[in-house]
């Protein structure tokens, strides 16, 4: 039978990477679990066994299932019917295979029925999923609200909705309106408090809401009357079972059809506050925007992996001029760089995925006792490195999503642009990953700090200092290079001049994006030849032109010149 996961030797190197032993660890809090759950782990490899178990079915099911139904649910795509949404039939059938095999809260602790799984092989579900249909990783894997829930939600809470997310319920989470998109300080849907059943109330509409109705919800509300910035904002939870909710309409969408976009009209919706007043948009969903940006990382993952195979299966089934187009060069270059773009994006992936996991765990271990000193100062290192690397890998991951089934397309010539072939479908499902939950300019506004910060320079570092082997040193030399010349440009730009600076930002984040993917595949080269060598000698080739045309830029462009881009 196919499987997606085992498939795909990328990604049994990144979950066997060093930092899971540590990972796995604190996670399970030295194996305690076993004492109280038949299925919990009792040491590090029993935990890898279930992950990479769990990982094997997600494959199955991603293969037998979710990818031949995708053509289907993109033809026929969810419905509205009486107020609420009726999902595609194969959609249906995605969920309830989803569901028997037990694959919802998988990150959620098994107090809550969930498999207390790390945030890696999570991210790797969703990676395989996205593969299959990646409209379909949008009503699965945005059981990530869950972990909001889980964060800053009170213990009543927590036991009353996490345990259904683990039973297949879905989530959405209800943030953008008409007038408050990347703005979420304009956001204006009225939470009002009801004295007389002690209930919040919430009124007003929501655009743009993926799987919008979803069982269990988190809505962004202004709780405070009279005020009109993000103060005024607090998170609540909306259960559909109370209702006062109904679909206006499905939004008609070019790509990720199945994944019903929702414009939603709250009339009086009993609502829950989540923690505190005020807290919704400063603190809330900033830690729900970071999980979703991942998330959509690895969705972009996936819809690279799906181009990539599907680009070489045609290259090499399409007969021209008496041999098949793989063997002319110029496919053959096209292939090779759709390769080391998706290798280098699954490597900055799985290095933020293993930052957040750290992160997280430490954080949760901090609401169960007091950190010891070092624990503390490691936490403070991690979240540092999550915060920095999570929009660098939306934001680069993405881009090279779209640049991937863009290629993907032109190898297939006229026949990608039929719907005869799944590669038309990918590149519709790619165009939004570069836009929603922020889009590339929104995740440039998020990195760029760890650029004057230093952040992404010290950890050039990091990777520089780490032993390749003898057939590596010649890259990492040249990645060497590229660093130095980056520090060089940052050691020197204006940002006394805002304008300016914001109008450089990108270039100076594409070259960060660039140096750290590249010392990333160069060391995953070194320990695995077979997988990622050819992919490393493509990508410092690309990454080098790339930086130099970004270098030529900033140095090109003058403060007088601003006017010129229409900045006064």
């Amino acid at each position: 039978m196919a499987n997606f996961y085992t498939d795909n030797k990328a990604l049994q190197y990144h979950l066997n990477h060093p930092l899971m032993k540590k990972i796995v660890a604190l996670k399970e809090r030295n194996f305690v679990d076993c004492e109280k759950y038949d299925y919990a782990p009792i040491d590090f490899d029993d935990a890898m066994d279930s992950y990479k178990k769990v990982l094997e079915i997600a494959g199955e099911l991603a293969a037998e299932v979710i990818a031949p139904n995708a053509e289907s649910v993109d033809a026929e795509g969810p419905h509205v019917i009486d107020g609420h949404v009726k999902y595609a039939e194969g959609t249906q059938k995605n969920l309830d295979a989803i569901n028997q095999a037990g694959l919802m809260g998988i990150s959620l602790p098994r107090r809550y029925n969930g498999l207390n799984f790390s945030i890696v092989p999570y991210i790797m579900a969703n990676d395989i999923v996205s593969r299959a249909d990646a409209g379909f990783e949008n009503v699965w894997g945005l059981q990530d609200c869950a972990e909001t829930i889980y964060e800053f939600a009170d213990e009543d809470q927590k036991q009353r909705y996490l345990t259904r997310v683990s039973a297949g319920e879905t989530m959405a989470m209800d943030l953008t309106e008409p007038d408050a998109g990347s703005d979420l300080q304009a956001v204006m849907l009225k939470a009002t408090y009801n004295e007389e059943d002690g209930t919040w109330r919430l009124n007003g509409v929501k655009r743009f809401i993926t799987n919008g109705d979803a069982h269990i919800s988190l809505v962004l509300a202004r709780s405070e009357a009279g005020t009109k910035d993000g103060r005024g904002l607090s998170m609540f939870i909306y259960d559909r079972n109370d209702g006062g909710v109904i679909v206006r309409r499905i939004e008609h969408k070019l790509g990720i059809k199945g994944s019903p976009t929702c414009e939603l009209v709250f009339k009086n919706a009993k609502a829950e506050l989540v923690g505190s007043r005020k807290l919704g948009l400063i603190k809330y969903v900033m830690a729900l925007m970071n999980c979703a940006r991942l998330g959509i990382a690895s969705q972009s993952v996936g819809i690279s992996e799906a181009a990539y195979r599907e680009a070489v299966a045609y290259a090499n089934d399409r007969k021209q001029f008496g041999k098949a187009i793989i063997e002319f060069p110029a496919v053959a270059e096209m292939i090779a760089n759709i390769k080391a773009k998706l290798d280098a994006s699954r490597a900055l992936l799985y290095e933020t995925a293993r930052f957040v996991d750290m992160t997280k765990i430490l954080e949760d271990i901090a609401r169960e006792r007091t950190l010891a000193p070092e624990e503390r100062a490691e936490m403070k290192h991690y979240s540092r490195l999550a915060t920095a690397y999570t929009p660098l890998t939306k934001g680069m991951g993405s881009e090279f999503c779209n640049q991937n089934a863009y290629d993907c397309i032109q190898i297939h010539g006229g026949s990608g642009f039929m719907k005869d072939y799944a590669c038309e479908r990918i590149y519709r499902d790619a165009r939004i990953t570069s836009i929603y939950e922020g889009t590339t300019q929104l995740q440039v506004v998020a990195a760029i700090g760890n650029v004057t910060k230093g952040v992404y320079g010290d950890q050039m570092k990091v990777y520089a200092a780490e032993e390749v082997s003898e057939a590596m040193k010649p890259l990492q030399a040249r990645v060497n290079a590229m660093a130095e010349a980056y520090n060089d440009i940052v050691s020197k730009i204006d940002t006394a001049n805002k304008e300016y600076f914001d109008l450089q930002s990108r270039r100076l984040v594409e070259i960060a994006g660039h140096v750290i993917m590249a010392y990333l595949l160069v060391n995953d080269a070194s320990k695995a030849p077979e997988l990622f060598e050819g992919s490393a000698k493509v990508y410092v080739n690309y990454a080098e032109g790339e930086v130099a045309k970004n270098l030529k830029m900033l140095n090109s462009i003058s403060v007088d010149e601003l006017a010129a881009y229409g900045i006064k």
